[in-house]
């Protein structure tokens, strides 16, 4: 792939489990990846941006995973097609179980999707274990080998969830779990055929991730020659509780959560506005992973790698300095009252900060500076040839973006949030070595802001106008006074002005594109709708569509005349 920033090109956003295809078992999947390959292609878009495909928790949050090497086992796509080991009846006998027409209507029912997908995987398993060729065999024994760095720990951790009622939360396990040397301990002392049942569900774990691997990679491949990169998420946290943490509990400092502090653009949580955002990632111990040549981080980017062609580091302040809390997420709700007395009184003295140190000096600057560029050598030591790009957005220092270009670190712009003495900074502006989108998956869609701006004064619609505002100054939308239709007139010429900047990537968000108003995630917020919402059509009533077909023609004449095909 040609992915040096000297040529321009555009991309767009589309969480995998948002995809709809005719025949998905209620998730979006790796065959609706697929399709929209396919699809983005057609229009001339050359990126496809996808969030972290981490094994999810409870929460379902692709930014709080289990792991942060294996995969979601629901972005699979299992048919009897597409897994070699899956028989016609035990997908239909599996299919049967459920009613698929609800599975499929509405937002992600992930309960009963992640049930149904297991099945299939169990029943994969079964007919690998009594009829897999020895060839096929020898080829999981070397996967399992090749990865057993990572993949050990985790096939244990998710054997012992099943013990302990699905639960993730180690440190409620039962006493002889609660780390990886006591269940090993615990493990020999069961009788054999307990033991030899045990390792079969580690083998099954190992199994999956095995497949998902394959298939990726094979995603991977089937984008390359579209001509199409697939952008992956590293976040730059992990759960408090995977198998990461509980297998290497010394590399993290657990007493306190990571987080972000309180910013002007996030006002849908009280909580968010008063303290800030509190993710509940455990901090690092940078000193503990420089000792092992942090060996963690490049695991980590090794396996990011392998399946994408470049990829984009959530939080990338992170690495440089982050706000913390001497709190966990679930007691939140009881310091939402307190004032800034009583919340010291309740931490023994110690405030939300600033880890290891803020930027309240020089001296601190320089030296989160320097051991944020330490940090992010080693990330880009493990890409190789793979492009990084960092998501600087949020309170960002002085000595940040200057640092990231010197790395060869692509930045975000955000047009409404690039304001330099009251002015927008035009798109001419934009040094090459950067991505400029209207939204993350963060964000309100330009359609959302367009409707709130729409309404009678408020907080809302009053901070809603002033994006909109911004926007159309980004893009040198200046109308006459008549009356403004969003989709003749406002959405090609903000698209327009996107395209033509001087980023290197241009990234629409698949609701901008397509003109929808509805969110996939409210930062701060544990609302049932996050990471549930689905697009209201499949890609391939998309791709039939008249209205959208004249839609993806408009934009790929936007493309053409831009430069970015």
């Amino acid at each position: 792939m040609n992915l040096s920033p000297n040529r321009k090109i555009a991309g767009v956003l589309a969480p995998l489990f948002a995809l709809r295809r005719e025949e998905d078992l209620g998730i979006g999947d790796l065959a609706a990846l697929r399709e929209f390959v396919d699809w983005v292609a057609e229009a001339g878009f050359k990126l496809v941006q996808l969030l972290p495909i981490n094994e999810t928790g409870p929460d379902n949050s692709p930014y709080n995973a289990i792991s942060a090497t294996a995969i979601e086992p629901t972005t699979l796509h299992l048919s009897p097609d597409s897994l070699e080991d899956l028989t016609a009846d035990d997908f239909n006998a599996a299919l049967g179980e459920f009613d698929l027409a609800g599975l499929r209507r509405g937002p992600v029912k992930y309960r009963r999707a992640k049930k149904l997908k297991h099945l299939l995987l169990e029943k994969a398993f079964a007919r690998f274990c009594a009829a897999a060729s020895d060839e096929r065999r020898s080829q999981f024994e070397k996967f399992c080998a090749d990865e057993a760095e990572w993949l050990k720990d985790y096939a244990l951790f998710r054997a012992l969830m099943e013990k302990n009622r699905g639960s993730e939360q180690w440190d409620k396990w039962r006493f002889s779990h609660q780390t990886p040397e006591k269940a090993r301990a615990w493990l020999g002392r069961q009788r054999s055929d307990v033991r030899d049942a045990f390792q079969q569900r580690e083998r099954f774990f190992s199994y999956v991730q095995w497949i998902a691997h394959h298939q990726w990679s094979d995603i991977k491949g089937y984008a390359e020659d579209r001509g199409v990169a697939l952008m992956g998420d590293i976040p730059f946290g992990v759960s408090y509780y995977s198998a990461d943490v509980w297998a290497r509990p010394n590399q993290f400092a657990l007493d306190w959560s990571g987080g972000a502090p309180p910013e002007i653009y996030f006002k849908d949580d009280e909580f968010t506005q008063k303290w800030g955002q509190n993710w509940g990632i455990p901090l690092y111990r940078w000193d503990v992973m420089r000792a092992n040549n942090f060996h963690w981080w490049r695991q980590r980017v090794r396996g990011v790698r392998s399946m994408f062609h470049l990829f984009r580091i959530d939080h990338v302040l992170g690495f440089y300095r982050i706000y913390s809390f001497p709190w966990r997420p679930q007691l939140n709700k009881d310091f939402l009252p307190l004032d800034w007395n009583q919340m010291l009184e309740q931490t023994g003295g110690r405030p939300p900060r600033f880890a290891p140190r803020d930027d309240s000096n020089r001296e601190n600057c320089e030296a989160n500076r320097s051991e944020g560029e330490e940090y992010l050598r080693v990330v880009l030591e493990e890409a190789g040839a793979e492009r990084v790009v960092g998501e600087d957005l949020g309170t960002v220092p002085n000595y940040v973006r200057p640092s990231l270009h010197s790395l060869g670190i692509a930045g975000f712009k955000i047009p409404q949030w690039e304001v330099q003495n009251g002015r927008v900074t035009t798109g001419s502006e934009y040094e090459l070595l950067s991505v400029a989108t209207y939204a993350t998956h963060d964000h309100k869609p330009i359609r959302k802001l367009w409707e709130e701006a729409q309404e009678p004064a408020s907080a809302d619609s009053d901070q809603a106008r002033d994006n909109i505002n911004k926007i159309a100054e980004f893009a040198g939308f200046h109308p006459s006074g008549q009356q403004i239709d969003f989709e003749k007139d406002f959405y090609p010429a903000i698209m327009n002005g996107l395209f033509k900047s001087e980023s290197w990537i241009a990234i629409v968000m698949i609701t901008d594109l397509l003109s929808r108003s509805y969110r996939f995630n409210v930062p701060g917020t544990a609302a049932s709708t996050n990471w549930a919402r689905r697009m209201q059509r499949t890609v391939s009533q998309l791709s039939s569509s008249p209205k959208e077909r004249r839609r993806m023609k408009q934009v790929r004449e936007l493309l053409e005349n831009s430069g970015r095909i």
